[in-house]
């Protein structure tokens, strides 16, 4: 009968289960992510190598004038060493890791969530995933909101891939385009991407693309002269006078 328990383990039935359940769903990066692990015993015995949990993300990936949607790993963390959990014990591990700082923005179609494996030998890994809301820090909400308040309206959000990003394969881009205010008619659009580096710093790259007036002002588009870029870093400091310097820095360079 063991014997049999042990082949139906090994192929997932009735085996050892895990569900991961999150303190909170909603988060900002840099926040300690805290929950427990419950591991539901199966019909038998299981010795399990390690509990690991893994933070990924979507992006999208164009090629041939296609769309399709890859998953990054943002993360892992490794839970506990090797346990045993007897048949039909309920066990509860707790756990706490920090957000990275660089985890993109729940927005648009990107989505972020953790996935909880259990590595057990010669038998399928129990799994479990659980989607997190990650928020924008403050200094990274007020530029948004800044953007907004000179006029621009988010067109879209998305994460993208990005061979040159020094550590994750994409960067999350949010295209903004002038709908009324001093850049309306002036702009095509400003595309903005975040690295964080703290919940009080960031730094913030902006794309700025001039909309094409006259027979030069078309070549240049047509030779992609007509954007540029400009990088700076934004702390809580400049937070009260966000207005001021975000719009001169897109007249300065549109």
């Amino acid at each position: 009968m063991s014997l049999f328990h042990k082949m139906l383990a090994s192929i997932g039935i009735g085996a050892a289960k895990v569900d991961t359940k999150l303190l909170s769903e909603r988060l900002m990066a840099g926040d300690d992510v805290e929950g427990i692990i419950e591991i539901a015993g199966g019909h038998i015995a299981q010795e399990i190598d390690h509990i690991y949990l893994s933070l990924y993300a979507t992006y999208t990936v164009e090629a041939n004038d296609r769309k399709t949607t890859a998953h990054a790993l943002i993360g892992k963390w490794k839970v506990t060493n090797r346990l045993t959990v007897d048949a039909y014990e309920k066990r509860i591990v707790p756990f706490r890791f920090t957000l990275p700082i660089d985890t993109p923005i729940s927005v648009g179609k990107t989505k972020v969530w953790l996935h909880t494996g259990l590595d057990i030998k010669q038998a399928i890994d129990p799994t479990d995933e659980d989607y997190i809301r990650v928020e924008p820090t403050p200094v990274m909400t007020a530029l948004l909101a800044t953007m907004e308040a000179l006029g621009f309206r988010l067109r879209e959000a998305e994460c993208k891939k990005a061979s040159w990003h020094h550590r994750l394969p994409f960067v999350q881009e949010f295209e903004y385009v002038p709908k009324s205010g001093l850049f309306h008619g002036k702009l095509d659009e400003v595309e903005v991407i975040f690295f964080p580096l703290s919940q009080t710093e960031v730094d913030v790259l902006l794309q700025i693309d001039r909309r094409a007036r006259g027979i030069g002002s078309l070549l240049a588009e047509a030779l992609d002269l007509d954007e540029s870029y400009v990088r700076f870093r934004l702390t809580s400091e400049d937070v009260p006078h966000l207005s001021q310097k975000l719009s001169q820095l897109i007249q300065s360079y549109g």
